[in-house]
């Protein structure tokens, strides 16, 4: 089967999103809905893929970068012309030409590569990937012959009765012979109630000529769904998220319930790891086998190791080590990495922090930037005090050392290697190795005090 050309329709602003992002750059199961369509044309086979932009268009640019070659629509004028303003990319292409629209994130892979193969062994000019709606109101008919070939495609309002029963409908999704295509999409006209060029005029065309135009039907008319609103945003996510959930279900991974468990496309779970309710796993996160993760975690492009528990927990862009124990209410910040046995009590907040092994802050703590080593206790209520009002220090905390309940230290400073720092100590010079650090006012007790103060 030979590879092909994709041209993905993404140039409209989407008016029922009600929104100043371009339509596609809307995220569904945490990827733009144009990213999906992508890469599903990359995985079935395209050799180039080509993005028709138009509002918005820098904004694309931007986010997608160099995924994709860019043809550009100044002005909306219909299908046909956005696909039309990638024939200068295409002048000494002459294979095949798929066209997809960008607002279809529920496309996979297997069905377009159904819709090329089937395309290239009959020897179609074109071919229209069709849907079997249970209700097809609203939607262009695909209308064959007694040879299963395509002879028109019929919109609702111009459909006979008898047209008007078929269930099998256009998914605006074809594959087109190159040379055909632009032949044909240069003799269309604009001669409508809209005044736009369609493609589906072209599919008349080639049908008047009797080429041949083939139709294959989707096996899962959900795949084809377009998103033109927030609610049907809503839908889709809710849809590649089931899908998500059962291939770990399928691979091992143990869902408590999935109805309130959301996890991205991307994100990679080991066997025998439990997820409970009310948990996020967001970006390029991954969690190691045997882990515990939940309720009420929410996870963004974090890495977590083998056996790890973990419940109310915020991390994003973090490493969390085997056999480590974090919760409750916990916040893991960018750059925080957590070795094997750590221990991460409750309301305790870490931000671009080296953690050593077994190392322990149980509760009531803010720790950042620090390099902590290993055995090391972190007593309640301890803070690595970093910012001077202009820049960031950062703390030492070398092996085995105590931290005191209540204490501040003073950053830039290190505690040397076993050392202890008494409880309530502001901490501004260094510790050394084996040396108990005291920095607090000696106590006084007056006597007779509170008679003499109420008197």
């Amino acid at each position: 089967m030979a590879g092909f050309v994709a041209i993905v329709l993404a140039a409209g602003k989407g008016t029922r999103m009600k929104s100043a992002l371009p339509k596609v750059l809307h995220e569904v199961g945490g990827k733009p809905m144009v990213n999906h369509v992508l890469e599903s044309a990359k995985a079935s086979g395209a050799i180039r893929n080509i993005l028709v932009i138009g509002f918005g268009k820098e904004k694309v640019r931007e986010v997608i970068g160099n995924e994709a070659e860019y043809a550009v629509q100044e002005e909306q004028l219909g299908t046909g012309h956005a696909v039309l303003t990638a024939q200068e990319l295409l002048a000494d292409y002459t294979g095949t030409v798929m066209v997809l629209c960008g607002d279809t994130p529920l496309l996979e892979d297997r069905v377009l590569a159904k819709l090329l193969q089937e395309h290239q062994s009959a020897g179609a000019s074109a071919t229209v990937l069709t849907a079997m709606m249970p209700d097809p109101t609203g939607y262009g008919r695909v209308i064959r012959d007694g040879k299963g070939r395509v002879r028109k495609i019929v919109e609702q309002k111009d459909a006979s009765p008898e047209e008007l029963l078929v269930r099998e409908i256009n998914t605006g999704i074809y594959c087109f012979e190159s040379k055909a295509l632009f032949a044909s999409l240069n003799g269309i006209t604009c001669d409508n109630a809209q005044g736009e060029y369609y493609l589906t005029d072209v599919i008349g065309m080639l049908v008047g000529k009797e080429e041949k135009v083939w139709a294959v039907t989707a096996d899962d008319h959900q795949q084809t769904m377009g998103v033109n609103s927030r609610a049907q945003m809503a839908e889709a996510e809710s849809i590649l998220r089931k899908r998500k959930l059962a291939r770990l279900m399928d691979d091992g991974v143990t869902i408590m319930d999935p109805n309130s468990t959301f996890i991205d496309g991307e994100v990679s779970i080991a066997p025998d790891v439990v997820i409970y309710p009310f948990t996020w796993l967001e970006g390029k996160t991954s969690i190691g086998t045997g882990s515990v993760i939940g309720p009420n975690v929410r996870l963004t492009d974090t890495v977590v190791g083998e056996n790890v528990t973990m419940h109310f927990t915020y991390g994003h862009e973090c490493q969390v080590g085997d056999s480590v124990t974090v919760g409750p209410y916990v916040h893991l910040r960018p750059g925080t990495v957590l070795a094997e046995r750590v221990k991460i009590g409750n309301f305790v907040e870490v931000k671009n922090t080296n953690v050593g092994i077994g190392s322990k802050i149980p509760h009531l703590s803010y720790v950042g930037d620090t390099d902590m080593g290993a055995g090391v206790n972190i007593g309640s209520g301890t803070i690595t005090v970093n910012y001077d009002g202009t820049h960031k220090h950062r703390t030492i905390i070398e092996d085995n050392a105590f931290i005191g309940c209540n204490s501040n230290l003073v950053a830039p400073v290190t505690v040397g290697q076993g050392a202890y720092i008494a409880a309530g100590s502001t901490i501004t010079k260094d510790v050394p190795s084996d040396a108990l650090g005291v920095a607090r006012s000696r106590q006084n007790n007056i006597a007779d005090w509170t008679k003499k103060y109420k008197g």
